[in-house]
């Protein structure tokens, strides 16, 4: 069994340590809070497993193969530097790093010891997503021409970061794992503080890619309703992602641009449209984080690259880091 130890047990942490306590290869020693009343609601539910107040504890343990870092972005570099010089593994939160410099820090000293990296792009692993894999894969879709997604909602405010950085590397990770052979090239970013925290709580944040594809992505925490939909496009099908439809969530199109032609006399273009079927396929049902920690243990156990890993970490650290300066500049265009 792989001993491990978790720091943070807010929001996230208890869906953390629930699926690593149910996978039989993660020993669950130690979970660290600097909130006593997490503590207790920890060792209310998990009585065998040591809390602590103190990250350092679980950093410095000898014993500890694993760290989970379940915490506010700004602290993830430290705890997981600290976690990485001391010979551990590290499984981070989303996003990775508050900056690429970091990011890629980690990077190296993770391959200079031989540890592993994933970051917990949670998403990654749901039946819906590893489906339109499957689709994007089998080239059933086509080359694909963009990735459209509206993910928005009332709150949750964050204290130390944009809705961008709050919501949007869910996409973008997504995104980046079904295009895994089209680089991004630059990034536009438009967003307003409307309750005056000093960070955008709307935003429009576009991803220019190769091959003329491009990403768009709406973020924002001041909507009466949630929604959680994606439109993925390609040459010859589409479809539409509804992550909050319980049986649903997927319907494939059978619509495409059949045929353009330029007439010239009439300075127009004429398009020739296919529309056919709509199919809705059987969806997995099985926790995302269920998954996600199988495939930790077996990227440990037998040394391979994890699909969410820090090179995949970084890629949206990049476009994030990007958004920003774009978002301080107008919406300009940034390179990446």
């Amino acid at each position: 069994m792989i001993n491990t130890g978790v720091i943070g047990y807010g929001y996230w942490g208890p869906n953390i340590v629930r699926n690593f306590v149910s996978n039989e290869n993660l020993n669950v020693v130690k979970v660290s809070d600097i909130a006593e009343d997490r503590l207790k609601l920890l060792s209310a539910n998990y009585p065998d497993i040591k809390a602590e107040t103190e990250a350092e504890s679980i950093l410095n343990d000898p014993d500890i193969e694993l760290v989970a870092i379940i915490t506010s972005t700004s602290t993830h570099f430290k705890l997981a530097k600290q976690a990485l010089l001391n010979g551990k593994h590290i499984f981070v939160e989303k996003p990775f790093t508050a900056t690429v410099a970091e990011a890629e820090e980690l990077i190296e000293i993770a391959e200079k010891k031989g540890l592993l990296i994933m970051v917990d792009h949670t998403f990654l692993f749901t039946g819906a997503v590893r489906k339109m894999k499957e689709l994007v894969e089998s080239g059933e879709l086509g080359s694909l021409y963009y990735y459209d997604s509206v993910r928005v909602n009332l709150g949750l405010f964050q204290y130390d970061a944009n809705v961008i950085w709050d919501l949007a590397p869910h996409d973008l990770s997504i995104m980046n794992f079904l295009n895994k052979d089209i680089k991004p090239v630059s990034v536009n970013a438009v967003g307003a503080d409307h309750i005056g925290k000093g960070f955008e709580d709307v935003a429009y944040l576009t991803v220019k890619c190769e091959n003329n594809f491009i990403g768009h992505f709406h973020a924002n925490w001041l909507s009466p309703v949630k929604v959680r939909k994606t439109l993925v496009a390609g040459d010859k099908k589409m479809l539409v992602w509804d992550d909050l439809e319980a049986d649903e969530k997927i319907k494939i199109y059978n619509k495409r641009v059949e045929e353009v032609q330029e007439k010239s006399e009439f300075y127009k273009l004429q398009v020739k449209y296919h529309s056919g079927d709509i199919l809705v396929p059987v969806v997995e049902m099985t926790e995302a984080l269920k998954l996600e920690a199988a495939h930790l243990v077996d990227c440990i156990q037998n040394k391979t690259k994890p699909i969410n890993g820090g090179l995949e970490g970084l890629q949206v650290v990049k476009i994030l880091e990007a958004s920003d300066i774009s978002l301080r500049n107008g919406g300009k265009e940034v390179k990446l």
